[in-house]
């Protein structure tokens, strides 16, 4: 009976062990808790924006971005910057989508974007999550990452509080599990 009971303690013991690690250095969870990916990625009524029942939960590759930088159209979770805490009282980590790439320019005229002056093709954005703003924002420096929600009108992203450091990413979003009938691969 003693030794059921260790094998049982050391089996528990490597299995927390190896969930850790996994969690640490390769993939990792997390759930979408704002409005700001809409329709992409839904979190639960009734919050402001909200759409879903559920908030959607997210697996982020972690181990991706040992091997290469974020690309473009990716939805990712980061590190948030101090600004984004001072300008838009949001801090921690932040789910959005990689618009441009260091040394590029994002621009925006009514509502559509573009970088270094070619539109973008962005077909996960709805006339109904577009906002109508002009505006230039500074070139991207070597780097950095413009990111924004897919739900334009209401996102706290690099619009307001700037580019996001190389540094600061924790990895792209590989797979929608939660809830069953959103499942997705990206």
């Amino acid at each position: 009976m003693r030794r059921t009971v260790v094998e049982w303690i050391v089996t528990l013991a490597v299995a927390a062990v190896v969930v850790l690690a996994v969690e640490h250095w390769i993939a990792q969870p997390f759930r979408v808790p704002t409005g700001s990916m809409e329709p992409t990625l839904q979190c639960a009524k009734p919050s402001r924006d909200c759409t879903g029942r559920f908030n959607d939960r997210v697996i982020v590759a972690k181990i991706v971005y040992r091997f290469r930088d974020p690309h473009r159209f990716e939805i990712v979770v980061f590190h948030a910057p101090p600004a984004a805490k001072e300008k838009c009282a949001e801090g921690g980590t932040f789910l959005k989508r990689v618009i441009g790439l260091p040394g590029e320019q994002v621009s925006e005229k009514d509502g559509i974007f573009y970088v270094d002056g070619k539109r973008l093709d962005e077909p996960y954005e709805t006339f109904d999550t577009r906002d109508s703003v002009t505006q230039r924002w500074p070139r991207d420096g070597p780097n950095q990452y413009f990111v924004m929600g897919d739900y334009r009108i209401d996102s706290c992203d690099s619009r307001t509080w700037g580019t996001v450091a190389r540094s600061a990413f924790i990895g792209p979003v590989v797979a929608t599990y939660w809830p069953p009938n959103r499942w997705t691969i990206r």
